[in-house]
């Protein structure tokens, strides 16, 4: 395939246009912005994968599931630890402590799910 660069209308800026099917490089996924050997996930998927594959019902389970759900647990940790966080600062504290997470899952609805866990 045959890329052209032209100028983008009004902008000045050159684009670059896929010659046979028309597509403008917007219509593509932006390259990762993050320094050069940066992890895209900062669990380690080995462990991710033993975990996985320490339930019974699981039988297979390819990488890009793993890094799914090892991208998945690192967001609800962030989520948790920002909400947990904020309850700490609500009692002028910047260490968490264990009955901020208990604030959090009893203040947000989305740990509803945590309730009783942490017993």
């Amino acid at each position: 395939m045959a890329a052209a660069v032209a100028v983008a209308s009004g902008s000045g800026t050159p684009r670059e246009e896929d010659g046979t099917a028309g597509e403008t490089a917007a219509s593509q996924p932006p390259a990762p912005t993050s320094a050069p050997g940066a992890r895209l996930s900062r669990l380690p998927l080995a462990r991710v994968k033993a975990l996985v594959k320490a339930d019974p019902d699981v039988t297979l389970a390819g990488q890009e599931a793993i890094f799914i759900l090892a991208r998945a647990a690192e967001l609800f940790v962030e989520t948790i630890a920002k909400d947990a966080y904020c309850c700490a600062q609500q009692g002028k504290r910047k260490t968490l402590q264990r009955r901020d997470l208990d604030n959090a899952i009893e203040a947000v609805d989305e740990f509803a799910f945590l309730e009783g866990t942490l017993d």
